[in-house]
């Protein structure tokens, strides 16, 4: 089976997608599947062209023996709704481009949405490759776009719909990153086949007995006895990111209760101008990391803070920093309604739920589990053992695989 990956974000970036499609890629070419990639210059999260890639409209690498074609994408810092459009769209152009003369025939061509606009791309080289067409959404689009104030915009929202559902009706199957996004699609296209493609964890890469004592929390300044509360990945705007701030206020006069910030992101330098302003003392902002290092600051932390925007919108989102988290037997303190809380507060038990942007209840679940040390390590046992059960990536691709063989 020859199975084309295309997505404008993958490694050596970091970021969820690119974790997702890459660990997804691996496993499947173990159990035989030829695996291309075609993806653009790598850039995100910053918006600048990675140092080995500058001045290049196309080049060739190798990841774990797959080959990953790389094409030229416009970058840019602005958040002008004419930058993001050139940024999505000069990727279409050059992606079809690449696709056409450098890659082979294959057998099934999966896209990843968003961005949506990459349909265009996917649709045609299905045609030209004579595969079977896989779209996978992780988000749905336009919806989010409008909901979240993106897009305004009437007629471009009415035509990115249109090419939406096209999408969807000429794909041979459509994969969903949640339930909430299967439901949502199958509610409009009941006859489309529409599968739930889980995002998960690799558990032997984040086995705790496997990962040496860090020194982290020393070379930073910490003490032992610090209770530290992390939030790690994009500061964007639909994380909604002030709820941390706002709590950490009322913990001023606790000198061990420490809030961490790791990532970068739109909305970073609003969030630390916003630290400062409050004179926090106790908020600490990081920059990114790479992902082998991640594992040694997450289990030097006490628990992760993940919380989302009060909008119907995210009730089926699961923010993909849950995984790694749950697997270093880290709890959560979840701002996030829906899905994610059924799942992973109702069921798993592995965490505390607060309502999203409601700083005072997070402040009572922080001074819960800061007073109860016992029950925060039986929630990261509980998490470790849910995602251990239920989102192991080598589980997901087994199954998955099992899919592509039935279409």
């Amino acid at each position: 089976m020859k199975l084309l990956i295309l997505t404008q974000y993958f490694p050596p970036e970091v970021g969820a997608p690119q974790n997702r499609l890459f660990e997804l890629a691996v496993r499947l070419q173990e159990k035989g599947v030829e695996i291309t990639i075609l993806t653009a210059m790598p850039n995100y999260p910053k918006m600048e062209i990675h140092t080995a890639y500058k001045g290049k409209f196309y080049c060739c690498d190798e990841m774990n023996t797959m080959k990953v074609h790389r094409a030229w994408i416009y970058v840019s810092k602005s958040k002008a709704i004419v930058s993001r459009l050139l940024n999505y769209f000069s990727f279409v152009i050059t992606s079809l481009l690449i696709g056409l003369f450098k890659i082979n025939k294959q057998d099934i061509l999966m896209v990843e949405s968003p961005p949506l606009f990459l349909g265009i791309t996917a649709y045609l080289l299905s045609k030209s490759k004579k595969a079977k067409l896989v779209f996978n959404v992780s988000d749905l689009w336009p919806e989010s776009a409008e909901k979240l104030g993106l897009v305004t915009n009437k007629t471009m929202l009415k035509l990115s719909t249109y090419l939406e559902e096209f999408c969807y009706k000429k794909a041979k199957l459509v994969t969903g990153q949640t339930q909430g996004i299967c439901a949502n699609i199958s509610s409009r296209f009941p006859s489309k086949k529409v599968y739930w493609l889980k995002n998960g964890v690799d558990i032997n890469y984040y086995n705790t007995n496997k990962i040496s004592v860090s020194n982290w929390r020393e070379e930073n300044g910490f003490e032992n006895t610090d209770f530290l509360l992390i939030y790690a990945g994009i500061m964007g705007y639909a994380q909604g990111l002030e709820v941390i701030l706002n709590a950490a206020k009322n913990f001023t006069d606790q000198s061990k209760i420490k809030f961490i910030f790791l990532g970068s992101g739109p909305e970073k330098e609003k969030l630390q101008k916003l630290s400062n302003d409050y004179q926090l003392s106790n908020v600490f902002f990081f920059e990114v990391v790479p992902k082998h290092q991640m594992q040694n600051i997450l289990i030097s932390t006490d628990a992760a803070i993940i919380p989302l925007r009060k909008l119907d919108l995210f009730k089926g989102a699961i923010p993909s920093k849950i995984f790694e988290t749950l697997a270093l037997k880290k709890p959560v303190l979840l701002g996030v309604e829906g899905e994610a809380k059924e799942l992973f507060i109702d069921e798993g038990k592995c965490g505390l739920f607060f309502e999203p942007e409601n700083a005072h209840n997070l402040t009572e679940k922080i001074s819960y589990l800061f007073n109860h040390p016992e029950i925060c390590k039986t929630l990261g046992e509980n998490g470790y053992q849910y995602v251990a059960s239920n989102f192991n990536r080598d589980l997901i691709a087994n199954d998955f695989w099992n899919e592509l063989n039935n279409i």
